[in-house]
């Protein structure tokens, strides 16, 4: 693993919340001088930071570094409006994902109102083998929608559609996901309608 490696890997346990040495240790698998130094050194370049019960937690550059990464793909802004809109006609969580390698990321997350759902942070970065979102990513699926049931998770379903571009090709997908006991084991009967409409609304936008 190399340098860089390391310091996602510190990034990513802070991340998840803030830790103080012991825990960014136990968290990163890392040697202790090694995640010592690098804590210290994301701390310099304002990645890392310490709150204050002097734990390292997320740097406040990532921030800016965040917006300027969202500026530069628009994409999860320009879709906001349908995805807000598909919220409120499904009840259930709404995502936006787009390939990022072999995998997925999830660029926008809307939860549901609902006290059971299912909840993906943007940033996510789920697989592409499993899941309707992946289905459509890795398969190229431009048509209609795409369900899956509980392929990622236990007790979750899903149903997703595609963003094209103006070729015609795949530049993300929306997905509706709840727990199966609502969302039922035929998600796409229940909302592949509205998903494929939110995802050609999204298209549209694009143009």
């Amino acid at each position: 693993m190399g340098v860089l490696d390391k310091a996602v890997v510190v990034l990513d346990a802070v991340a998840a919340s803030p830790r103080s040495l012991a825990e960014l240790i136990t968290a990163s698998g890392l040697p202790r001088a090694t995640a010592h130094r690098l804590a210290v050194a994301l701390e310099a370049h304002g990645l890392v930071r310490r709150d204050p019960d002097g734990r390292f937690a997320l740097g406040l550059h990532l921030v800016e570094l965040g917006r300027a990464a969202a500026a530069a793909f628009p994409l999860a802004e320009l879709a906001r409006p349908a995805l807000e809109a598909l919220r409120a006609a499904t009840g259930e969580s709404v995502q936006l994902y787009v390939r990022d390698g072999e995998h997925r990321r999830c660029v926008a997350s809307l939860d549901s109102p609902n006290e059971l759902r299912t909840i993906v942070p943007v940033g996510a970065v789920l697989p592409l083998d499993r899941g309707s979102a992946g289905k459509v990513l890795n398969d190229g699926a431009t048509a209609g929608w795409v369900e899956s049931v509980e392929e990622r998770e236990p007790g979750v379903a899903s149903v997703s559609a595609a963003v094209v571009t103006g070729d015609g090709a795949v530049l993300a997908a929306v997905s509706v996901s709840g727990p199966v006991g609502r969302i039922t084991r035929s998600p796409g009967e229940r909302h592949g309608a509205a998903v494929a409409a939110a995802a050609a609304e999204i298209t549209a936008a694009l143009a």
